[in-house]
């Protein structure tokens, strides 16, 4: 299967993940054009996939309906995202042609979120980015870290498909957190030398993430005593940890 970003905004990615023929699971379409125009080179839309009610990540969808009317939308249970189908949610399986995902509630970003997983990829809209996480605009520490904590128990092998191009800010506040870690300093450069070249720097495999991403990491003494230091407090807990490092990042200015 060939996996495809679609730039889309400034900085999101639409996935499509298409088989030999062109038919292909189409994430988190934001806006219809890029869509549209990889169907004009031979993409086939087979499937919308939805993790969340964000308009950044259904926007396109009436477009891309009216395009091809009956095209099965699969997206959580939200009565925000009025185009679904198909309501999908933990321990769910999308089948449709060729594919089969598993569906992971990942609530956080927002109460609803949902990720899909399968074919060695997780596309992880808002919840999982490159070496960061989404903003919690609707849920708690406890849902966001428990959330995060299920997608690092996936293979290391698991290709991160996110939905935006992070990764390059991300880096920096890694750094900050983290600075004396090799594989993020390697993971930095990398960063910065795909963005030099407009390259996308997703998908990640997931083992790298583990490596480096410190919201994957609070458990580590590093991690914990650089949050520790930034909140001038002993924190209690791993969910205290991770709301603190949470925090940080949301004042984290590079």
């Amino acid at each position: 299967m060939r996996l495809q970003p679609l730039p889309a905004f400034e900085d999101n990615y639409i996935w499509t993940l298409s088989d030999a023929d062109g038919h292909a699971v189409v994430v988190d379409p934001g806006e219809a054009g890029p869509v549209l125009a990889a169907a004009d080179a031979g993409l086939r839309p087979a499937a919308l996939l939805l993790t969340h009610h964000h308009d950044d990540h259904i926007g396109g969808v009436d477009a891309l309906l009216a395009r091809w009317p009956g095209l099965p939308v699969f997206a959580p249970d939200d009565a925000r995202i009025s185009q679904a189908t198909a309501r999908v949610g933990d321990g769910d399986t999308v089948e449709t042609g060729g594919w089969r995902l598993e569906v992971l509630a990942v609530p956080g970003h927002t109460r609803s979120h949902i990720a899909f997983h399968g074919h060695g990829h997780l596309f992880s809209g808002d919840a999982l980015f490159s070496l960061g996480c989404g903003r919690m605009f609707e849920g708690t520490a406890p849902q966001m870290l428990d959330s995060l904590d299920r997608m690092a128990a996936l293979p290391p092998g698991t290709l991160v498909c996110c939905g935006h191009e992070y990764s390059r800010a991300n880096a920096a506040f890694a750094r900050a957190v983290d600075p004396d870690n090799a594989a993020l300093r390697r993971r930095e450069q990398e960063i910065l030398d795909m963005r030099s070249i407009s390259r996308p720097t997703l998908p990640v495999a997931l083992a790298s993430e583990l490596a480096c991403n410190p919201f994957l990491r609070v458990d580590e003494a590093a991690v914990r005593a650089a949050v520790e230091r930034h909140a001038g407090t002993v924190l209690a807990d791993r969910v205290d940890v991770f709301a603190a490092l949470r925090r940080w990042k949301d004042g984290f200015r590079a």
